[in-house]
């Protein structure tokens, strides 16, 4: 997302020819589909983690240029708010040793950049809302340097014409205003890639869209923003509402919101990039002077760049991804779903229960997909981010279950079999699918273990929500670097 532009406006003409080359790529896409001109032979995975940065106190700390500056890493990148980093680690096939070297690369690297962090003044926290974020650092001066996050924040307003409504409805009630996009830079999460043929890429992202709601309510870690407890995993509702570019009759027609889940079950990759291009208007209209199909009749890869930049800037949960690598393309599905944290070994077991059972759904004879509505699926991944853990969920040929209940005899045995399709070495796999075991068992997670530390201190000690909530953070930061998994952290 950090990606440098140089434009600032944009003119009619400029629209027009991006709507010109996104179709014409489109094209050159479908045809690279017919020719199955796509790389397959050695599929890699992928990992990004978003951070957070916070002073002494426990507050978001606007330092991410200096603190990028002092860790002169490459791997990690500037990302939406002035107290946000991005951490992308290097693709790699699964394989036996594949979950034990992200884990370990993971570790080593949030490490040293903590180091360097603290001599700019900072912390590292890796949560999927900083706790002690209010309404008053949200504003223009939030966001980065970056001009293409100012450029965004333009034309989303551009597009909407009035300021952003935020109106959250959970255990506490949220209401208020935005005339930034800062607000969503508190939405810090996990990004999964998984590189897949074309051929089936449908049948991983169905089964990715299917297990949508187990992966939110088990790995839920965002329970409050602006000091309000809302959801057990806020980011989402909060993601959908602060990149809305739709006004409130825009939406009473039943116009797409830019953050979607989707509205069906797909056949082919090409379906998501077709809805994107027929639906969506583009937010950054910058065009190359490359002519696909010209790359492509030459024996060339085309970068696709305007497809690539429209498909960036809609926020499906589960996004189709076109990339080149080394001359040779490939697709990929990116699982948006989960917060970041709380550990490295959380964020290892949530990526183990992924990885593992979007493999085993795909190689079913009988897709999970034709047994489940659509709508089924949705209704699972928002019911899953009020409740957390505590969520039950509608699962074909067993009906509504509590969730920890439906891992725990149902899926966790299916993850086991994707992980085993995949060759993870089994010591690897019971390690970090008993994370996610123990959590069920527990029903502690992330956001379960921040409410209940930041109402024992308001019970126990008669502090502020304000304070409790900066001491939660400090412990919440102390156990992180423990990585000791989130349901053994200790309570008050």
């Amino acid at each position: 997302m950090g990606k440098d532009v140089e434009r600032t406006e944009f003119t009619r003409a400029d629209r027009q020819r991006f709507r010109q080359k996104v179709r014409q790529c489109l094209d050159v896409f479908a045809q690279m589909l017919s020719e199955s001109r796509f790389d397959t032979e050695r599929p890699m995975t992928g990992l990004e983690v978003e951070l957070n940065l916070v002073d002494a106190a426990g507050e978001p700390a606007m330092r991410n240029s200096d603190v990028l500056a002092a860790i002169a890493d490459p791997a990690f990148q500037t990302e939406l708010g002035r107290f946000n980093i991005e951490i992308n680690l290097s693709p790699r096939p699964l394989g036996p040793a594949g979950l034990a070297d992200f884990e370990s690369s993971l570790r080593a690297s949030l490490n040293a950049a903590e180091h360097k962090a603290e001599l700019s003044g900072s912390n590292i926290v890796m949560i999927g809302i900083l706790p002690t974020l209010q309404d008053e650092h949200m504003g223009p001066d939030t966001l980065s340097e970056n001009q293409r996050y100012k450029l965004l924040d333009q034309q989303i307003f551009a597009a909407r014409g009035e300021n952003l409504e935020i109106d959250i409805a959970g255990r506490e009630r949220l209401t208020t205003q935005a005339d930034t996009i800062a607000p969503e830079s508190a939405c810090t999460s996990v990004q999964y890639h998984l590189q897949v043929a074309p051929d089936t890429f449908d049948r991983y992202w169905n089964a990715s869209q299917a297990i949508a709601g187990v992966q939110v309510a088990v790995g839920a870690n965002s329970p409050y923003l602006y000091g309000k407890q809302l959801w057990a995993e806020s980011r989402i509702i909060l993601f959908e509402q602060s990149t809305d570019t739709r006004s409130e009759e825009l939406k009473a027609q039943g116009v797409r919101p830019r953050v979607w889940f989707g509205d069906r079950w797909i056949t082919s990759i090409f379906d998501l990039f077709e809805e994107n291009v027929r639906y969506y208007s583009a937010l950054l209209p910058l065009s190359d002077d490359e002519d696909p199909a010209e790359v492509l009749a030459s024996g060339g890869t085309p970068s696709l760049s305007e497809l690539r930049l429209h498909n960036g800037t809609v926020y499906r949960w589960n996004r189709p991804i076109y990339d080149v690598v080394d001359g040779r393309p490939h697709v990929r599905v990116e699982n948006r779903v989960l917060p970041a944290g709380p550990t490295v070994v959380d964020v290892m077991a949530n990526a183990a229960l992924y990885f593992g059972l979007v493999r085993a759904l795909a190689d079913q004879d009988r897709p999970l997909w034709t047994q489940m509505s659509f709508s089924a699926a949705e209704e699972n991944f928002h019911a899953a981010a009020r409740e957390g853990i505590g969520a039950r969920v509608y699962w074909p040929g067993i009906g509504e279950v509590p969730v920890n209940e439906l891992v725990l005899r149902r899926l966790l045995p299916l993850a086991h079999d994707g992980l085993d399709a995949w060759g993870v070495d089994p010591a690897d796999r019971d390690r970090l699918l008993g994370v996610i075991e123990q959590r069920c068992i527990s029903g502690r997670n992330g956001a379960t273990w921040q409410v209940d530390t930041v109402h024992a201190l308001e019970q126990t000690t008669s502090v502020s929500r304000g304070q409790a909530l900066r001491e939660m953070t400090r412990r919440y930061a102390t156990h992180m670097h423990s990585n000791e998994p989130v349901h053994t952290w200790p309570g008050v």
